[in-house]
């Protein structure tokens, strides 16, 4: 019973603090600054998904295949190598990159799209390698028992099985995209950072958050289309979140 009342307690103080902020707000006009904003955040929202679809996709498109690649028996002796040269991308910071890319690559998208794809890379070429190096040996010994070919035994054994892995990879890698796609701004590829750089620059908390406010929902919301789509492809029984 104490559980309990804490419990209603707790929910009537958040009601009590959503509704002041709500009073505050509309007193204060913040509502109206925001909405003034809103034609902004609209069109750098689309820039921001669009700089974060290039590089992701690419990362995607090139991280799976090489980590299929180096779970591959013929590269064990290289495999761990070859993640660390990758791992580059993660130790080196993001601007850093972005301003290498810059130096090579000239300023706008293209070195914006080139730095996001190597920081993406890693996340999703690791949980690839790692998942399939985690698939159990009886099945692939299963698999090569009935006469399937090492293509066969991949495509229908080990990524089937690898894919909660692969998926986790690419939420944790777009997360991370979403959230650096704003440094892209100081390179001149467009994005939410031009709100939130401007803002911090004109000391406007206002139009700082029209950017990082929805950076954020942006964020959560790839997030969960993502961990969606892995619900539906995941087969059965390798997906911890289906019975």
């Amino acid at each position: 019973m104490p559980t309990l009342n804490l419990a209603g307690a707790g929910r009537l103080l958040v009601l009590v603090a959503v509704f002041l902020a709500g009073v505050w707000s509309q007193s204060s006009g913040v509502i109206d600054d925001f909405i003034f904003y809103l034609p902004d955040v609209h069109y750098l929202a689309v820039q921001h998904l669009w700089l974060t679809a290039m590089s992701g996709g690419l990362a995607i498109l090139v991280a799976i295949p090489l980590g299929i690649w180096l779970s591959r028996p013929s590269m064990a002796r290289v495999a761990e190598s070859m993640m660390q040269v990758l791992n580059v991308g993660t130790t080196i910071p993001t601007l850093a990159v972005l301003a290498l890319s810059m130096s090579f690559l000239g300023i706008g998208t293209v070195p914006a799209v080139f730095g996001l794809f190597v920081a993406t890379l890693l996340p999703i070429a690791r949980n690839t390698y790692t998942g399939l190096k985690g698939v159990d040996p009886a099945l692939k010994e299963a698999a090569a028992g009935i006469g399937m070919s090492p293509t066969q035994r991949l495509l229908r054994v080990e990524l089937p099985n690898a894919l909660y892995v692969i998926f986790a990879g690419i939420r944790t890698a777009l997360a991370i995209n979403i959230g650096t796609v704003p440094l892209a701004f100081l390179i001149g590829a467009g994005g939410l950072g031009e709100l939130i750089f401007t803002g911090i620059d004109l000391y406007d908390p206002v139009m700082m958050l029209s950017g990082a406010i929805p950076t954020a929902l942006l964020a959560v919301v790839v997030d969960m289309l993502i961990a969606i789509t892995a619900f539906v492809v995941v087969p059965r029984g390798v997906n911890p979140g289906r019975a």
